[in-house]
């Protein structure tokens, strides 16, 4: 797929003789797990937040699970994650605005990251430069393919020929659509990284309890808890189960943090449960040294809104 720019609006084209008009550029970040190569077909920009270990940092696009993984593993101390630069979210509103095309930035959870917040900052300064801006900015509430399939609906509409704010309001319907729910095998990186949330209700039970937990009002919440990994796979199938039946599913992703194989069977439970196809993301290095390897979790859309 290529692009080509035409009286300031970007083409989206299979060919020299035909495009569709997509006059607003969607910007992410790198928590959203969008395939790279997935975001340039739809047109979303994506910018990266960066993982640090002491005095080495890394954006999170330019480092391989893997690699991060086991360094990670290698590593007395657990590494901490930073909210992508300023320069590299001025340079993504920037083009576009010079392009002629509205922006709407759709990012992780303002009560998670900094990265919402800085994403505002840019954009007032932007709008004191550019006095016809359009930026809209709008918090996910959420991360991962929550936050992903909120940015895939916007940059969705600005392709059916949306403006603005047919892609803010497909963002925020999708938000309502969404849910998330995931089992990680300890609370310690939650714990120790301060991004607990009330799933601090299960802290000092766990050797008792598997958690599954979500993640409500932009903040990880406890969902259930039971007592095996096998109960807690069990749980979160039943509860995407209750959702089909009340609510219908569009769209289903199996998450892994560093456990493929495990999300692979988890793809292999929740497949014949639906008709549209399970997609199998891992979780990087940002969202990963949060919540620790071993975690599996379900993300999906439903046809109502849930809440």
């Amino acid at each position: 797929m290529r692009y080509r720019v035409t009286k300031g609006l970007i083409r989206v084209c299979d060919d020299e003789s035909r495009g569709t008009l997509m006059p607003v550029r969607v910007v992410t970040d790198s928590t959203s797990y969008i395939r790279p190569e997935h975001a340039e077909e739809l047109g979303i920009t994506l910018v990266s937040l960066g993982v640090v270990f002491g005095d080495e940092s890394f954006r999170e696009l330019d480092v391989e699970d893997d690699w991060f993984y086991e360094k990670m593993a290698a590593t007395p101390k657990i590494p901490t994650s930073s909210q992508p630069s300023p320069g590299e979210m001025r340079a993504a509103f920037e083009s576009a605005l010079k392009a002629g095309e509205p922006v709407v930035g759709v990012f992780i959870s303002s009560e998670m990251s900094g990265t919402l917040g800085s994403a505002e900052l840019v954009a007032a300064d932007l709008k004191s430069e550019y006095s016809d801006a359009d930026i809209r900015i709008v918090d996910s509430r959420s991360n991962s393919m929550q936050l992903g399939l909120a940015a895939i609906a916007a940059a969705k509409a600005a392709n059916a020929g949306g403006d603005a704010d047919a892609c803010v309001k497909a963002a925020e319907d999708t938000i309502a659509r969404t849910r998330f729910l995931f089992t990680p095998l300890t609370l310690d990186y939650l714990r120790k990284g301060g991004r607990i949330g009330g799933a601090s209700a299960f802290l000092g039970s766990l050797l008792q309890i598997r958690p599954i937990l979500t993640v409500e009002d932009g903040q990880t919440q406890a969902f259930d808890k039971v007592r095996t990994r096998t109960r807690a796979i069990e749980r979160m199938i039943e509860k995407l189960s209750e959702d089909i039946k009340d609510a219908g599913i569009t769209d289903v992703y199996v998450h892994h943090i560093n456990a493929k194989e495990l999300g692979e069977h988890l793809v292999s439970l929740v497949q014949p449960l639906v008709e549209c196809p399970v997609g199998l993301a891992p979780i990087g290095p940002v969202i990963g040294l949060h919540v620790g390897p071993g975690t599996v979790a379900l993300v999906y859309r439903t046809r109502d809104p849930l809440r």
